[in-house]
């Protein structure tokens, strides 16, 4: 189900927003609510994963409290060892089998029948959530859950269960025991879920079809050098609207039941490096490599070769984790050599020149985009082609660009509006105003309306991290 479907807007929300305000309980019937909700949500895609998900469940309540009854260092490891290899088993099995088979068939000229699999919506963030909880318990970071619906409710809410952002349990473990709702914290959350919803439905929606387009024509070897950039330009706003969209509304639906998620965007494309990019999107997912991979591996305390083998790997990791394929994993090498030279040339992080970091800075959005079109394309070759035609090496008119553009100009000009803090900006500038609460909710009632009018009119409306 997507938060930007009629069925979830208008029938699921209201339903659940009503059981969890309208009916005498207290936090543990509320906590019971909000895990039966969410497991029905799971389940309304592919119901027999829910199972899958209660298994999850099962197994990491069960790990940490085996964990919390050990004392001795050995056992502990053990069991620590047993729970990440079952939590990555399942991930590796639903998204990495097939991929594996692939590439050994065509290493060895093998001819091994690949396995009838369907990945599970979401399994990447429930299982990494999953794993921190285990983590931390090991670690003395969190106490052990004792309360399996509690647990259950940690790993499967629906707000941020299929897309994130990825929430650590020590930082939400005294909220699911205790957490209050007020008028302001419900509206808050009302008009972040707009925000999102209108950047999902209103600008990702529909830069959609430049960069479909785009990736489509790179993939038949036909793709001209304005249609590459079109194409590009389009999938390199669209993936942050998308997900920023998803993450907005995801915090925003959270804060109305009384939970309190990190933002996991903060407007990444006016980064002035790569490594910066990094610590302002999909935050949640860097955090977590960085905790639970590159400072249990060492981090920076170590020497420059091992430094630089650590930040390599995490990005390796990095890739992998975000879909199996070569495009992925090459996806994640360009962010680990260029950070790894950001790191250790101290560029542009210590340089004095204006010019030089306003230089750097160009040229860290250009890399952004490469890195975007590497992401989104259905293979290395098509990225390496539409890479090659934004050099100019297919220069010439071409009427599909020029539909294109004409169809999205507008959607563009809008998204590289917003994603630059104008937003904030305006709506602090409104509040200040007399009568800015009057037009600050009419602001979001229009968003509203236009979103609702997109997606009753059956507009496109894909969701592009549905495949991690």
């Amino acid at each position: 189900m997507l938060f930007s479907s009629t069925v979830f807007l208008f029938i699921f929300l209201p339903l659940v927003l009503l059981g969890y305000y309208a009916l005498p309980l207290k936090q543990r019937g509320k906590n019971i609510l909000l895990l039966v909700a969410s497991l029905l949500f799971y389940a309304w895609g592919e119901p027999v994963f829910v199972f899958l998900m209660i298994g999850s469940i099962a197994v990491n309540y069960s790990l940490g409290l085996w964990l919390s009854s050990r004392k001795g260092p050995g056992g502990r490891k053990a069991l620590l060892i047993l729970a990440v290899i079952l939590n990555l088993g399942v991930l590796y099995y639903f998204k990495y089998l097939n991929f594996t088979i692939e590439n050994i068939n065509a290493l060895f000229r093998l001819s091994i029948p690949a396995v009838d699999v369907t990945m599970p919506i979401g399994i990447s963030f429930f299982t990494f959530q999953a794993m921190s909880y285990v983590i931390d318990v090991y670690r003395g970071r969190a106490d052990v859950q004792r309360d399996p619906l509690d647990l259950g409710l940690y790993i499967s809410c629906f707000p941020q269960l299929i897309a994130g952002p990825i929430v650590r349990y020590n930082s939400i473990a005294e909220q699911i025991q205790e957490r209050h709702t007020s008028p302001e914290g419900f509206q808050d959350g009302v008009c972040q879920f707009i925000r999102g919803l209108g950047k999902k439905v209103l600008l990702a929606n529909n830069l959609a079809l430049a960069a479909e387009k785009g990736f489509e024509l790179a993939s038949s070897g036909q793709i001209s050098t304005a249609m590459a950039w079109v194409g590009g330009l389009g999938f390199t706003l669209q993936l942050y609207f998308d997900f920023s969209g998803y993450s907005d509304m995801a915090i925003g639906l959270g804060a109305m039941f009384g939970f309190h998620f990190e933002e996991n965007f903060n407007y990444p494309y006016i980064s002035q490096s790569l490594s910066e990019f990094w610590n302002r999107w999909h935050i949640s997912v860097g955090r977590w490599f960085r905790d639970y991979v590159y400072i249990p591996l060492g981090g920076s305390r170590v020497s420059r070769p091992r430094v630089i083998l650590n930040i390599l790997i995490v990005w390796l990791l990095t890739g992998i984790w975000h879909g199996a394929a070569w495009h992925y994993i090459l996806w994640g090498m360009l962010f680990g050599v260029t950070i790894a030279l950001e790191k250790f040339t101290g560029f542009p992080k210590n340089s004095h020149s204006r010019p030089a970091k306003a230089a750097y800075t160009v040229f860290t959005l250009l890399v952004v985009i490469a890195s975007k079109v590497i992401f989104g394309a259905n293979d290395i070759p098509s990225a390496l082609l539409q890479l090659k035609a934004m050099l100019g090496f297919y220069p010439g008119y071409d009427p599909i660009a020029a539909f294109c553009w004409n169809e999205t100009w507008v959607v563009m000009l809008l998204g590289f509006l917003f994603s630059v803090p104008v937003w904030p900006w305006a709506e602090k500038k409104l509040m200040r105003s007399a009568g800015g609460q009057v037009l600050r909710a009419l602001v979001y009632g229009a968003v509203t309306v236009l979103s609702v009018s997109y997606l009753a009119m059956g507009s496109h409306n894909p969701f592009i991290y549905f495949n991690f």
